[in-house]
């Protein structure tokens, strides 16, 4: 994303999830600072905000130092986006009437930037004629709106009010700055791992959680991309705007592609697929009746390599997940598959293997390696379509 973000932290209990906000724009490759109004210090700490953003946290209108420069209006101009998480009912009452009593309410009148406001209040609060009314007008005036959450609440009611989750923040925001680089273009990506049957309770699989997967399907919609995801197991959230087509078994998978990857620009092979499977699957749980169990593989039908060999293949992006000699095998997987580029990462490596936040790559091409240094893998997703794009549209 690499914009620039002011978060506005104003008095609700929901405020102790702020630095987790922080984290998440961050993790879209954000720059936040941090305004904490007067009630949201009640809930959280100053110099949590501040260990988390890196940054001053910014909570007085009247800082003597800051006002040496107009520290509300250079902050209005800094950012791109202002997001008030959690926006309590009288900060969102102020916003409605133009006040400027404190740092935030004088920012967000000075500023030309977007504006988000994330409710977060007692649900008969959020409910009431005043409430609806306000945010009626803050819309109007062209602020964004993030919906609350509906459920348990601080006060043991049960209702609409509560902030929207941190991830969720964080995918809104990314949406105001969506690109066009592969406007009009169509994705397919696999994402996850296979699982093969060997009887009705057991089966073979592996680590994959499906993240990189869907950082890249988020970073291909956000890039204006046309885009479809044939998903097998995964443990992470789907992307709601594409495509989704859910499979269990890498001969499912294969089925999948070769049925959607017709008039696709490009295809993704994500996934962590079996290259094996069990030759016969038992109809009934295999009982436990010797010290050993012998299972016979089969090999399964390999999906890069056979969109690779399409009279009008699209282009096509590997993953190669190695242990060892991993340039080296990397390079004869590019050979091997006859693709465009593979991606390369190290799965030995638990900072940045299978399940972890982070990941580290090689964009390997036939004309080049390029290294993506250690991020997350929102970040090091978004570099590597726009790796994708400039390369090869």
């Amino acid at each position: 994303m690499n914009k620039r973000i002011i978060l506005g932290v104003s008095g609700s209990i929901a405020a102790y999830k702020s630095p987790d906000i922080v984290r998440r724009l961050q993790d879209l490759g954000a720059e936040v600072r941090v305004i904490l109004t007067g009630g949201g210090r009640e809930f959280v700490s100053e110099r949590s905000l501040q260990t988390v953003s890196k940054n001053k946290v910014h909570d007085n209108l009247w800082d003597s130092e800051a006002e040496l420069s107009m520290g509300h209006i250079e902050l209005a101009k800094w950012a791109d986006v202002v997001i008030i998480a959690p926006a309590s009912a009288n900060t969102i009452a102020k916003l409605c009437h133009g006040k400027a009593d404190d740092l935030l309410s004088t920012v967000i009148l000075a500023t030309s930037a977007s504006v988000m406001v994330a409710p977060s209040m007692n649900q008969q609060m959020y409910a009431s004629l005043a409430m609806k009314d306000n945010l009626e007008l803050l819309q109007k005036r062209g602020v964004r709106i993030i919906d609350p959450g509906f459920g348990e609440q601080a006060c043991g009611d049960v209702g609409e009010g509560r902030l929207a989750e941190p991830s969720e923040i964080a995918r809104q925001a990314s949406e105001l700055f969506q690109n066009n680089a592969l406007g009009g273009k169509r994705v397919l990506i696999t994402i996850g791992g296979t699982v093969e049957a060997i009887d009705p309770v057991r089966f073979l699989s592996n680590h994959s959680s499906g993240k990189m997967g869907m950082a890249l399907a988020y970073a291909s919609i956000q890039a204006g991309a046309e885009t479809t995801l044939v998903i097998g197991s995964i443990s992470v959230d789907v992307e709601k705007r594409a495509k989704t087509i859910f499979v269990t078994s890498a001969n499912e998978m294969h089925e999948a592609v070769m049925a959607n990857i017709h008039d696709q620009d490009l295809f993704i092979s994500c996934a962590a697929v079996a290259d094996y499977r069990p030759t016969k699957v038992s109809p009934n749980k295999i009982k436990k009746d010797s010290d050993k169990q012998t299972i016979e593989l089969v090999a399964n039908k390999d999906i890069l390599s056979d969109v690779c060999q399409l009279k009008d293949k699209p282009i096509c992006i590997g993953f190669a997940a190695e242990t060892e000699n991993y340039i080296n095998n990397a390079n004869q997987k590019l050979k091997n598959k006859q693709c465009d580029a593979i991606i390369l990462n190290d799965v030995s490596n638990s900072a940045i293997g299978f399940k972890s936040d982070d990941n580290e790559v090689y964009f390997i091409a036939r004309d080049g390696t390029d290294k993506i240094n250690k991020n997350s893998k929102q970040i090091v997703a978004e570099k590597i379509i726009k790796k994708i794009t400039k390369e090869f549209f």
